[in-house]
């Protein structure tokens, strides 16, 4: 999908040092000390505007975030929205969610989400997935022992394409929802902006998944 620049971006992520990092690599291994506290960390791949990421910092306080998005564009609004109100233990990072493993340490993280990524539904694509197998090699590097991906869609191709790999790769199910805003767990979700706009169109479908030893 082609994102429109915004003209303001560049100097608006300069001022904002303190809460996103453009150059992930020089931060291997010191991620915690751009926190204030030293906490478990969830990273999201495929931030977008922020809405998740943001309202889960704010939710769990003992849990240190990290927002990755490849956008610049996009990153940057998620980040202009964090710091209407900004927390201690969320940073955004501007970069490509297959490099990981290149600025996170082995069993660093202890949770990946995965919110409404882009399908790539042509065949050719399917490497470009979020959930194809050489992702998920990436996430577990990055994982620790007891770490897991969750992972929400309004994709059924891409899900059903989700299932098959993280079952072949092989990762345990955890949690399965084909109608996530029609289950229990509906009381505790929050939504993305992506979700918030698409919900009424169709169900969510959700996973969680963890790799087996």
């Amino acid at each position: 999908m082609r994102v429109r620049n915004k003209p303001w971006a560049d100097k608006y992520i300069k001022d904002h040092e303190a809460y996103i990092v453009v150059d992930p690599q020089k931060w291997l291994g010191k991620w915690q000390s751009r926190f204030e506290k030293q906490q478990p960390l969830n990273v999201e791949v495929g931030t977008g505007k922020g809405r998740f990421i943001i309202e889960m910092a704010k939710a769990h306080p003992d849990v240190n975030y990290i927002g990755v998005e490849l956008q610049k564009s996009v990153i940057a609004t998620a980040l202009r929205t964090f710091m209407d109100e900004p927390v201690p233990n969320l940073q955004f990072v501007l970069t490509d969610g297959a490099n990981l493993d290149e600025i996170f340490l082995e069993n660093e993280i202890k949770k990946i989400f995965l919110n409404f990524s882009d399908p790539w539904p042509k065949k050719r694509h399917a490497k470009r997935r979020l959930t194809s197998p050489g992702f998920l090699k990436t996430y577990q590097h990055v994982l620790d022992a007891d770490g897991d991906i969750e992972f929400k869609t309004d994709n059924r191709g891409l899900f059903e394409y989700t299932l098959i790999t993280m079952n072949n790769f092989p990762l345990k199910f955890d949690y399965v929802s084909l109608d996530l805003h029609h289950s229990p767990e509906a009381v505790d979700n929050i939504e993305t902006e992506y979700e918030q706009k698409f919900s009424p169109k169709g169900p969510i479908y959700k996973l969680v998944a963890h790799f087996m030893a």
